[in-house]
């Protein structure tokens, strides 16, 4: 379980095929620039883009996890060599909850619409699929690529969020341009309260 509060952005060191293991996906090395891994050990999850993964071995300032077919494909950015993610550990029970509580599994894959200043902040907006947005409310809770946002406006299947700078700073939102990609998370509690609901999806 995690937040939606990124501790760290960072790098994909190296990509391999995960061929030896008896599977499809790839075993990623990520550099954590600054993430504290003193507290880590292989079992752990860590949420990378706002997808959990499972720590296999790290070091002083990196860890692998492997990432399955499946989760390749359902997700966004963890097969690009070189690429800036955010990095969050699961949380603990006596953890503040700054953001809201997400799991780590992306629901659906949307794309940024525009992204632009204004005043002293800045919109994003993002096309979602269809089959997300009942889940979607105004001041919700949503997750782009792991960090927890609170939805402003929704139109069809189009919803904006509004980025303070410190949470660009942090982030790896700051890289995002019309056209990109990027991870959703619904609120978790929405889509429990659907399944209550006996609403289809």
């Amino acid at each position: 379980m995690f937040t939606g509060i990124i501790e760290a952005v960072g790098t994909i060191a190296s990509i391999q095929p995960c061929t030896d293991k008896g599977h499809g996906g790839l075993s990623l090395t990520i550099s954590t620039q600054g993430l504290d891994l003193d507290d880590v050990m292989p079992g752990d999850s860590i949420a990378v883009n706002g997808v959990c993964l499972t720590v296999t071995t790290l070091t002083n300032d990196s860890f692998a996890a492997d990432v399955s077919e499946e989760t390749l494909n359902c997700t966004i950015g963890l097969d690009q060599p070189a690429a800036h993610v955010n990095l969050e550990k699961a949380m603990r029970l006596s953890d503040r909850l700054g953001g809201h509580l997400v799991s780590g599994h992306v629901d659906a894959v949307g794309t940024v619409v525009r992204f632009e200043p204004t005043g002293e902040s800045f919109v994003l907006v993002i096309q979602a699929p269809e089959s997300i947005m009942r889940f979607l409310t105004h001041k919700g809770s949503i997750t782009v690529n792991g960090v927890s946002l609170t939805v402003n406006r929704i139109e069809g299947n189009v919803f904006s969020v509004n980025l303070i700078p410190h949470t660009l700073v942090m982030t790896n939102l700051k890289e995002l341009v019309a056209g990109m990609l990027v991870n959703l998370e619904t609120d978790m509690l929405a889509r429990y309260v659907a399944r209550l609901l006996n609403i289809e999806g």
